[in-house]
This record gives structure tokens, C-alpha cells and sequence, in this order.
């Protein structure tokens, strides 16, 4: 699905490199109503990811014995002045930062992988041969289908920022060339390594930063823990057993294994990549409000850019926000409570937005096609296609109906009172009323059309490319690539 979804913004984005890109898509292809409600649904997303992920990281400092009897307010005040005064040096504080955070995370999860491995086999001080028994007993897919249904919430948050290439590409000084590549090594990086690349240019400047941001393990890494740890371990968070960061599926593995030390610095690691992602919430959140801005669909004053060429008035709102972290002195209970429903807002944000994002690209070609342009003249094209946008819209689709069942009926729910039914109902499900309202409240007001294909705007955000040269220059240079090279470049 993602793989799709990320071709068909790659599409467009090389087409149309334009800031915040999903919102302005939105409103180009489908209606200016949905574009609203997608551009504030993404900023939504990423403005309740930041007090989100450092409560996470209050959870987390918890694991050691002498923080945890420390009020929380006083790590989280911690945190928040560290996310804040990062994106405060704009693009090259930001960049700096996870090319730090992703070089400690690439390494640890790399020695965990290497270090998963021995402990399946016995080479631990354990020396118990564990294999795939857990695959079998308890058993692999707990609750069958409905099961797999039940964690698409917290999965798609998980993969939240997949489409973050597409707010970099205003900043590209040639999509053409960088964008692509980028595209269609995301399948890749999924399954072994997420490594988003973007390049930007600071407002003023000729010096070109290169950015690496989450860069995380997957498939890979999510297997291991699947071997290592069975899904009834009463240490897992909602187990009845712990509900504090011992409960790292990680630190568990490592912590059975009768491997001492290790479990601290697997948790520190877990921590610096909570931190990233709260510093990559403040940069995603406040370049979709300065786009807001710029589209009239936002204060005008969200889109002020200072000389540096930060967002600084939505740099501040989303910081702001970040203070709703501090409902953790409140106590672990309210603590938990907050936490699931801020991942509630933002859960299910990431498929609406990679959704619109294939009907975008299915309207796109559309369009491009009633108004007589031809598919040569695209300077990137998606490699699955229509078909692929159409793939990956219905899969969305899919996945909100998946959503929408075990939301009301989660498993277990005959056992349930009504009340807690309903909530949660509203924790699987409440990323949809909020979109809803945010579509219907500015269909009512502003009375926007439905875009039909032989209106819709294709020319307006055209980067002017000379398509022809570029693409004499890169077969010039592809002639002298060898035979593995590119093979190599048709994947990625």
C-alpha cells in the first residue's frame, strides 16, 4: 500500500513541487473542502505527535528506579526545551540533530538484530534455544483476523512520515533528479531501513543541507521481537502486569536473555528515538501550517518566514502545544489516559492522508488525460501507475473499514460495559469525526466545487524543468554506468 502511495506523491511531487503538498493536492484535484480538511487533518496529526511522544519519553525515563520516584513534569520541561531549541536553528539544527539520533539508532538496532539472533539460537548466558516456539505456542496471531485489525491504529501511526519526502520537495533545488530516487527506495527502506532523504535549500542561501530522519528497522526488528517475546508475557503494557517502559518488547527480549547492562542502553536508544520523533514533529507541523497560511486556509501570520527562512510564528504554535505534555504530573493514570487519546487523534490521520493522496494522483492523471497531455511530458512517473494509486486507495479504504469493526466491536466486547464500548469506539475511531467536521464546516462556508478533470489546474506550481536536456544528460550518464548499477537504479 505504501509503495503505492508513495510513487503516486512521488508523481506529483517531481510535478508539482509546491509546500504542503498533500493539502495543496488535495484542493487541486478533488475539492478546496477536502484539501482543508486534509492539510489541517496532517497538521493535527503531527501538532498531537509532539506532547504525544514526550510523554512517551516520561514513560520511558521510568525504567530506572532512581528517575521514576522524579516528578515526570520535571523530564518532560527536560525534553521539551530540547525539541524546541533544535528546530529554533531552523533546517540545519533540525538536519544536525537526526543525522546525530539516526546514526545512535541505526547502530543499536543493528547490534540488536545481531544480538536477537544469538539469543534465538542459545548463544546467550541463558543458553535456551528459543526458535520460532512462540510462533506456535501461545501462537503467532493472537485473536486471528480481528486481532491484526485491532492495531491498525497504532501500525499506521508507526509508519507515519513515509510521505514526509513530499513536504521536502518546495525546498528541492531539482526534484527531478533527487526526488525519485528517494520514491522508490522506500520499499526497501521499509522493509530493512527507513531513511527519509530530503535535500533543502535555506530561504537565502546556495549551501545545501542533506537531512536523514527516521531511520528505523522494521520488518526485520518486528520479527525478532515477534520470536522472542511470547504476546501473553505479563510484563507486555496492557497485560495487568507493568505499564511502564519495562515493558519494551525490546528490553524484555534482552532482560530474559540474562543480559545485564544491555536492557539501559537498549532503553536509552528507545528514548533518543522518541526524542526524533518529537523533533520531527515540530518541523512537519509547523511547515503544514505555514502552507495552510499561504493557501488562505490558516492565519495569515502562521506563514510569517523570518531571515533564516523558519517558519517561525508556527514553530511556535506547534512548540506550544507541546506544553499539553504536562497533564503527566497529573499521575500515570491520567498519564495513560492522555496518551491513548492523543494517538486516538493521530492514529488513523496517516491513512486519510495517504489515501487522498492516491485519489489525488487517480484525479491527476485524469485530468492530465482529458486536457490532451501526454505521459512523456511528466518528468517522473509512478511505477505501478494508475492501477497502483487505485491499489493503494483501496487498501486505505479497507483499512478504515477494518477500523470501523473492531472499533465497535473489539475483541472481547460482549464481556464490556457500554461505556467502555463506546470509548473505544472513539480511541480506534476518532480521527474521523474530527476529519469529517473539518470538511463539512468549510463545504457549508466557503461553498467549494467538486474539481472536475477538464478544470482542474496543471499548470500553476509547474517547476520549469527543460525535460529534453535533462533527460539527454541522464542518459549520457547512464551510458557509462555498469550492468549491476543500473539494475540497481530500476528499484531504487
Amino acid at each position: 500500500m505504501l509503495y503505492c502511495t508513495v510513487h503516486a506523491l512521488g508523481e506529483m511531487a517531481v510535478t508539482f513541487p509546491v509546500a504542503g503538498s498533500f493539502a495543496a493536492y488535495s484542493s487541486r484535484f478533488i475539492d478546496p473542502a477536502w484539501g482543508f480538511a486534509m492539510g489541517w487533518n496532517y497538521a493535527l496529526q503531527w501538532l498531537i505527535t509532539l506532547p504525544l511522544e514526550i510523554i512517551a519519553a516520561s514513560i520511558t525515563i521510568s525504567f530506572w528506579p532512581s528517575a521514576a520516584h522524579i516528578n515526570p513534569a520535571a523530564w518532560v520541561t527536560l525534553f521539551l526545551g530540547l525539541i524546541i531549541s533544535i528546530n529554533l536553528f531552523g533546517v540545519k539544527g533540525y538536519g544536525e540533530a537526526e543525522f546525530v539520533f539516526s546514526i545512535i539508532k541505526v547502530g543499536a538496532v543493528i547490534g540488536f538484530i545481531i544480538l536477537g539472533i544469538c539469543i534465538d539460537v542459545g548463544a546467550s548466558p541463558s543458553k535456551e534455544y528459543i526458535g520460532s516456539r512462540y510462533w506456535y505456542n501461545p501462537g503467532a496471531i493472537h485473536n486471528g483476523f480481528k486481532g491484526v485489525c485491532s492495531v491498525f491504529v497504532t501500525a499506521a501511526f508507526a509508519f507515519g512520515g513515509t510521505e514526509l519526502v513530499g513536504l521536502a520537495a518546495a525546498e528541492t533545488a531539482n526534484p527531478r533528479k533527487t526526488l525519485p530516487s528517494a520514491i522508490k527506495q522506500v520499499f526497501w527502506r521499509i522493509l530493512l531501513v527507513s531513511v527519509n532523504r530530503f535535500k533543502h535549500y535555506r530561504s537565502g542561501w546556495v549551501k545545501k543541507r542533506q537531512v536523514l530522519t527516521f531511520l528505523q528497522f522494521y520488518m526485520v526488528s518486528l520479527t525478532l521481537v515477534g520470536v522472542l517475546v511470547p504476546y501473553n508475557s505479563d510484563r507486555l503494557l496492557n497485560s495487568g502486569g507493568s505499564s511502564n517502559a519495562n515493558a519494551s518488547p525490546f528490553v524484555i527480549a534482552i532482560t530474559n536473555a540474562g543480559i545485564s547492562g544491555l536492557p539501559s542502553v537498549m532503553n536509552v536508544v528507545i528514548m533518543i528515538a522518541v526524542l526524533s520523533v518529537g523533533n520531527s514533529a515540530v518541523y512537519g507541523s509547523s511547515r503544514t501550517l505555514a502552507a495552510l497560511a499561504d493557501q488562505g486556509q490558516a492565519p495569515k501570520i502562521l506563514g510569517y518566514i523570518d531571515r533564516s527562512g523558519r517558519p517561525l510564528v508556527s514553530i511556535l504554535v506547534a512548540s506550544s502545544i507541546g506544553f499539553l505534555c504536562y497533564l503527566v504530573a497529573a499521575g500515570s493514570d491520567t498519564r495513560n489516559m492522555a496518551f491513548n487519546w492523543m494517538l486516538a487523534i493521530s492514529g488513523l490521520s496517516s491513512i486519510f492522508t495517504w489515501g487522498s493522496i492516491c485519489l489525488c494522483h487517480i484525479r491527476f492523471r485524469k485530468a492530465w488525460k482529458v486536457q490532451g497531455r501526454h505521459l512523456d511530458e511528466l518528468a517522473f512517473r509512478s511505477q505501478p501507475g494508475v492501477i497502483g494509486s487505485w491499489i493503494g486507495f483501496i487498501f486505505n479504504c479497507l483499512i478504515l473499514v477494518a477500523q470501523f469493526w473492531t472499533g465497535f466491536a473489539p475483541v472481547g466486547w460482549k464481556s464490556l460495559t457500554p461505556n467502555e464500548v463506546a470509548q473505544n469506539f472513539f480511541e480506534a475511531y476518532l480521527s474521523v469525526p474530527i476529519i469529517m467536521t473539518f470538511y463539512i464546516v468549510f463545504k457549508l462556508w466557503k461553498k467549494t466545487p467538486i474539481r472536475r478533470s477538464h478544470t482542474i489546474d496543471l499548470v500553476s506550481g509547474v517547476r520549469e524543468l527543460n525535460l529534453a536536456q535533462l533527460l539527454a544528460e541522464e542518459r549520457a550518464e547512464q551510458a557509462n554506468w555498469p550492468a549491476w548499477k543500473r539494475a540497481y537504479k530500476i528499484v531504487c
